[in-house]
């Protein structure tokens, strides 16, 4: 009883209804508390007499209001019927089982508990004795959010394999996907199928390769080699069996712990040379080169850009990106390409400008470009080259919107550019920014943008104009005739 001592020092004890406990001695009075995070003296009518607390969560003393209250009104609307529920249990058996009961606590919250309840003696009265589930609840709550986290992830990965069984089986080229250890075809689309002149049920799980192949096996096994030495090989040219030439390309990868190589074949087009050695090497290398390259007009309308382009912000072939603009994928909407031409007008060159990517998916990459103005080109066009430095940068990666970067890279023009153009340049990219800011701030509520400002709405919506900011909307609105700040 030495422990029971000592627990009741770290407990409240029982106040004004320890003569319902007369027949306890105060050891097990002491150990009743100790043993429950709460404990209830109720009466014949229901009504709360006392009330201790063990040693639980100390938020727990603001259930001293339940003192003189029903004991059913401290629940929930849910669970008042569960209160009245074990009082009759008790009164008819004496004891009840365990009940879980909704509480709401004087400050509003919800407070689920566990309860069993003893008849004591003859007097009516009955001791409850209570356990705190929140700890449970939030558990319970975790489990629930965990299991929808990984249904929606569950579905994101069943649409990803939707839509890569759609492109892949749409697909216009040949491809195979072999595995590297047994040289057997694992995936074929139905090009690949038709190339073959079988099936694409049959042709998966055949030796690579194929017999429609078999007559340059061993240009493919030396394109397969250097493709698992090198990660990626140059484009070789075979021959079908038909004698048909077809363009082969290949490249490694790995899934599920296995080495698995994705084979391209395409017939080449009419007037094509039939050799990729016939193509003009400067071109076939641009093509082939691993920083991205990207021609465009002089309005920076996309007129062609090589794979690694394509891959860098994750369209499919180049035909997608032909005939749009580059400020699409390069640097911030509307702002950054708009810098880039200005200076590419009145200088001619640049050289290392950090800015970013934007994929099609959402991904964000660090970037730096160079380009050249060549209006005497025929077509009039500019060359930019552009690298991905995400891994040089090592942090992680910022949003084109960064101010600070964006400073920075107008910084790197120090001595090229007059200071009044750089401050003109300076001043307008910040004002852009703030704007921006408000907007987003504001959920682009334009009249409190312009009060966060500081600005009248006439203001606003000249800067907003200048700055292109103004949604199709926001053009057709006419601004307010309140004197500008």
């Amino acid at each position: 009883m030495a422990a029971a001592r000592a627990a009741a020092r770290q407990v409240r004890s029982f106040t004004s209804g320890r003569s319902a406990l007369a027949h306890l001695d105060a050891d097990a009075a002491s150990v009743l508390i100790a043993a429950s995070d709460v404990a209830l003296i109720v009466d014949r009518e229901g009504i709360v007499r006392d009330l201790a607390l063990g040693a639980g969560d100390p938020t727990l003393g603001a259930l001293d209001g339940w003192l003189g209250r029903r004991w059913a009104d401290t629940a929930g609307e849910d669970s008042r019927g569960k209160v009245e529920l074990l009082l009759r249990d008790v009164a008819a058996t004496g004891q009840s089982p365990r009940r879980h009961v909704n509480h709401v606590t004087p400050d509003g919250h919800d407070l689920p508990m566990a309860w069993t309840a003893v008849r004591l003696g003859t007097e009516g009265l009955l001791v409850a004795i209570g356990r705190d589930l929140r700890a449970l609840a939030q558990l319970q709550q975790r489990l629930v959010e965990t299991q929808q986290a990984l249904e929606r992830d569950y579905w994101k990965l069943r649409h990803v394999e939707t839509r890569y069984r759609l492109l892949f089986q749409l697909s216009g080229e040949a491809v195979l996907v072999v595995d590297a250890t047994t040289r057997r075809v694992v995936d074929a689309n139905s090009a690949a199928a038709a190339l073959c002149g079988v099936p694409a049920e049959r042709l998966v799980g055949r030796a690579f390769p194929p017999e429609a192949l078999a007559a340059s096996a061993r240009a493919l096994d030396e394109l397969l080699v250097a493709t698992r030495l090198e990660g990626r090989a140059e484009e070789v040219a075979i021959t079908l069996a038909d004698g048909e030439p077809v363009h082969a390309t290949a490249s490694c990868f790995r899934q599920d712990a296995q080495t698995l190589y994705l084979l391209r074949l395409t017939r080449p087009a009419r007037g094509e040379p039939a050799s990729v050695g016939d193509r003009p090497a400067t071109l076939d290398l641009l093509a082939r080169a691993p920083d991205a390259f990207v021609v465009t007009a002089l309005d920076g309308e996309v007129l062609t850009a090589n794979q690694a382009f394509v891959d860098l912000i994750q369209k499919g072939e180049v035909a997608q990106v032909v005939g749009h603009s580059l400020g699409q994928w390069i640097g911030r909407p509307g702002a950054d390409l708009a810098v880039l031409l200005n200076m590419l007008k009145k200088h001619g060159v640049l050289r290392l400008v950090n800015t970013g990517a934007r994929g099609e998916h959402g991904a964000v990459t660090e970037v730096e470009v160079s380009a050249v103005w060549a209006p005497e080109a025929k077509p009039p066009s500019i060359a930019f080259l552009i690298r991905d430095v995400s891994r040089r940068v090592g942090g992680g990666v910022q949003g084109s919107r960064d101010l600070t970067r964006a400073v920075e890279q107008l910084t790197t023009l120090v001595g090229r550019v007059s200071l009044p153009e750089l401050l003109r340049e300076t001043v307008e990219l910040v004002e852009r920014h703030f704007i921006e800011a408000a907007l987003e701030l504001t959920q682009d509520n334009r009249t409190a943008a312009a009060e966060v400002l500081g600005l009248s709405r006439q203001s606003l919506y000249l800067k907003l104009r200048r700055h292109r900011l103004l949604t199709p909307d926001g053009e057709s609105e006419s601004p307010p005739t309140t004197p500008a700040s």
